[in-house]
């Protein structure tokens, strides 16, 4: 099993996960043509691609589906209520296949088992995706306010996992955003995981993950050390060994192998 974040952050999320005879995407904010030109630099194999699961609908993370989705003929699984939102929004007449997928349902792509769990974000059914291939478990787990025990049931299983780590809670208070949009950020409820309430989730439920890839960073309101530091410091605080690494907005991150 092979994990690329090809793009993270507020101007595009996309993340490929490889098996022996197939692969998937995981969000597609990206253009199609940029999205492609990732692909190729990172090694990774655009004809295995069998679907595109989508966390949410906002921009960053499907502004390619629609072109990926036709381009590659291959389905676009998410919840309900996101795909319907997702469809409401497209400027596109031209049909896509649509699969739903429902929070607690498994569902199988290829050689994969994808599972959504409910996240916290102010979009119209948020989720995250637990992946299993054959013994091997991924979880990815972004765009949400909070992570609580149900949430940590799922991360706590994965060998490898991206986790939200977004922003710094005193660089958003001091920086430049208006007072509604820092509100909306760091509202527990439907805005964004900080680096303390990511490090915070890692001490409680990651002890078994291997590998730990933070994800979605403010360019404007965090610094990948300080996300970085913190993230480690907890695990270490669990007797958690993972390597802990950084995803990028404008470069792919190193691939992981999982055997």
């Amino acid at each position: 099993m092979k994990i690329t974040v090809l793009a993270s952050g507020s101007k595009g999320n996309c993340t490929y996960i490889e098996g022996d005879s197939g692969a998937i995407l995981v969000d597609a904010g990206l253009s199609a043509k940029e999205t492609f030109k990732r692909l190729e630099e990172s090694g990774c194999n655009r004809d295995l691609i069998e679907a595109i699961i989508v966390t949410h609908e906002h921009s960053d993370h499907i502004k390619g589906v629609d072109v990926l989705s036709r381009k590659l003929s291959i389905p676009v699984i998410g919840t309900q209520g996101t795909l319907w939102e997702y469809d409401e929004k497209r400027k596109s007449d031209k049909k896509l296949d649509y699969e739903t997928i429902k929070t607690g349902e498994i569902k199988s792509v290829s050689d994969f088992e994808i599972e959504a769990f409910s996240t916290f974000h102010d979009a119209m059914d948020p989720c995250g995706y637990r992946i299993k291939y054959g013994d091997l478990t991924f979880a990815l787990c972004t765009d949400t306010g909070k992570t609580d025990a149900r949430i940590g049931g799922y991360l706590s299983t994965a060998d490898a996992l991206v986790l939200e780590s977004n922003h710094c809670p005193e660089m958003l208070k001091n920086g430049p955003y208006p007072a509604f949009l820092k509100a909306r950020i760091a509202d527990a409820k439907r805005g964004h995981l900080s680096n303390t309430a990511a490090a915070e989730c890692i001490k409680k439920y990651c002890r078994d993950s291997g590998n730990i890839i933070l994800a979605h960073l403010s360019e404007e309101n965090n610094k990948p050390e300080i996300a970085l530091e913190l993230a480690q410091n907890a695990a270490e605080e669990n007797s958690c060994n993972a390597g802990i690494g950084i995803s990028h907005q404008h470069c792919p991150a190193e691939t992981i192998k999982l055997n």
